[in-house]
């Protein structure tokens, strides 16, 4: 018995060393094109991953006798891929279905309803009133505490290169605080990277996004005021807490109000902003809120690239250009606004980068490596350079968000979110190989086989 017994635990070491030697801690790309992003392409170089970050990069790494070798010939590393808004890892907040190409405002265009998190609409029994209801409002919502690691659609996004998400609620007009989370993990914990970036804003009007059953604000004007209202109130109720610290005594204790807490702790707003009116009108709101800014949309970018960089605002580019409805209705031919709009809005990259305002690319949801492909080649064509597009989907989103001391390029000391392709990225015949998140190796699925012409697909 005690044969046996020794037996099995031998057996199960074993197996756990197995395990272990499968999964090294320690990795050498070399000879590999490295594109730093922050810095020259090194041609030939090698990078050296130990415990989930970038030991070294160069053309001359002392690679370790324990380090797992990936030949890199005829590869090229680059940061992982960011994208800079997103519901990844809250899949309570993704979207429901498709909707409209070109719909209006709104960062991953989702259907109304709200989570079960959102307390505050299954507590509301009647219509707002006022701004002092909080209608719409669930600022103290944080992404950091909802993260659900087995949100089907983060293996999706990885497949296709992409390491990181900017996430974020997404319902009501003040929807909640984002986070920046990697896109690995088994716990919540493990794919944190900071919290909260920034708090996002539909400036949606009557329930869209909020299904708060009417009531106040049932306009664009009343939201407006009503965010306008949000923050004199978070003035007045930052000057009575800091009165009550200096003299408790004698005075009534200010009561807590979680809404303006939200409010208060996050250290930039977005604002939705596609057409040029939209654009000028988000610009004249975030200078009377005196809050840091960042603009997600930016169809019309192109329009507005000169007041934007008088604004120092950056601005998120939805990398899904508009395009037409496949279910508009033929006899109705769409506006030469909208068809114009429609044939500039993949120029606005390109315009940015000439007047020298701060963009990155987010995806609405879309991670197929063709669409991306194709999105790419419009931008493309439309006049970014192909090192402009790798950076606004890296290190500028992660400038823009505060984390580019720890990702976004390849870089010794960072985290180590790298994506390996053989060619250049975003071309359609590239292939990515494999994906590091924290130093953890994964691989695509191989793509299903094409059957033979002739031949039934099993």
């Amino acid at each position: 018995m005690k044969k046996i017994t020794l037996t099995l635990l031998l057996l199960f070491i074993a197996g756990a060393a197995a395990m272990l030697a499968e999964a090294p801690s320690i990795y050498a790309i070399r000879n590999a094109r490295v594109v730093t992003v922050s810095g020259a392409v090194i041609e030939r170089g090698t990078v050296l991953i130990r415990d989930g970050l970038i030991q070294e990069v160069g053309t001359n790494v002392n690679i370790p006798a324990d380090a797992a070798i990936i030949e890199g010939q005829g590869l090229t590393v680059y940061p992982g891929l960011i994208d800079a808004l997103s519901t990844l890892g809250l899949p309570e907040f993704a979207p429901a279905a498709p909707a409209a190409n070109g719909a209006p405002g709104g960062a991953v265009r989702t259907t109304p309803g709200a989570p079960a998190q959102q307390q505050q609409q299954a507590a509301q029994t009647r219509p707002a009133q006022g701004p002092e209801d909080r209608p719409q409002t669930t600022s103290w919502l944080n992404a950091a505490d909802i993260v659900n690691p087995a949100d089907r659609r983060i293996e999706t996004a990885r497949n296709v290169g992409f390491t990181t998400a900017v996430s974020f609620p997404n319902r009501g007009i003040i929807a909640g605080q984002g986070a920046v989370i990697d896109l690995a993990g088994e716990k919540a914990g493990d794919m944190v990277v900071a919290e909260p970036v920034g708090m996002y804003m539909t400036m949606g009007s009557g329930g869209r996004g909020g299904g708060m059953g009417g009531g106040f604000p049932s306009s664009l004007f009343g939201v407006i005021a009503y965010v306008k209202q949000v923050y004199l109130d978070v003035d007045h109720y930052k000057l009575v807490k800091a009165a009550y610290q200096q003299h408790p005594q004698g005075m009534k204790r200010p009561e807590y109000d979680r809404a303006l807490e939200g409010v208060i702790q996050a250290p930039r707003i977005l604002l939705p902003a596609n057409r040029a009116v939209e654009i000028d009108r988000m610009l004249r709101l975030s200078a009377e809120l005196k809050q840091k800014t960042v603009l997600y949309g930016g169809e019309q970018a192109y329009e507005m690239a000169a007041a934007l960089k008088q604004a120092g605002t950056p601005v998120l580019i939805n990398f899904k250009w508009p395009e037409p409805d496949r279910n508009a209705d033929p006899d109705r031919p769409d506006s030469l606004r909208i068809l114009e709009m429609r044939d500039k809005a993949p120029s606005s990259p390109a315009v940015l980068v000439k007047a020298g305002v701060p963009f990155a690319f987010y995806t609405d949801n879309t991670y197929t490596a063709r669409d991306l492909n194709r999105f790419a080649r419009r931008a493309l064509d439309s006049g970014l350079s192909q090192n402009d597009l790798v950076r606004a989907f890296t290190l500028s989103a992660a400038e823009i968000f505060g984390v580019s001391d720890r990702l976004g390029s390849v870089d010794k000391g960072k985290i180590a979110n790298l994506v390996v392709t053989d060619g250049d990225l975003f071309n359609e015949k590239t292939k990515v190989k494999y994906i590091f998140v924290d130093g953890v190796r994964f691989e695509p699925a191989p793509e299903p086989a094409q059957p033979a012409r002739g031949e039934v697909a099993q």
